[in-house]
């Protein structure tokens, strides 16, 4: 994977960094795995920014930011991946990182439901 991983393939790049936040295959390193996250989800993989809204969202391999979180899970939302719009709706409902906002929560979780 990380010969395809700095050949800039995004597939790559998200199992690369799966493993290094896991640690299989090789020593964990939660900070190498977010920096493989972000070459993916700046090519538009939407599960690597669903992957790196929650490495934001909860601090892991970086320092805790709401508003990227809720950024990329936007992203990702708006490719269609549901579990993102779900996150998005939860970071609508509790105005995590987004302005406080129940209908837009309500949207994101129509959206993510009827998937």
């Amino acid at each position: 994977f990380r010969q395809a991983a700095e050949q800039g393939l995004e597939d790559a790049q998200l199992t690369l960094g799966r493993c290094y936040a896991e640690g299989k295959g090789c020593v964990k390193n939660e900070e190498e795995a977010v920096k493989l996250f972000r070459q993916a989800a700046e090519q538009g993989l939407e599960d690597a920014q669903l992957t790196l809204g929650r490495c934001y969202a909860e601090g892991k391999g970086c320092v805790k930011n709401e508003e990227e979180a809720a950024r990329f899970y936007r992203q990702a939302a708006e490719q269609g991946l549901a579990l993102a719009q779900y996150r998005l709706g939860e970071c609508c409902m509790l105005g995590a990182g987004v302005v406080h906002d129940i209908a837009e929560a309500a949207r994101y979780f129509h959206l993510a439901a009827d998937q």
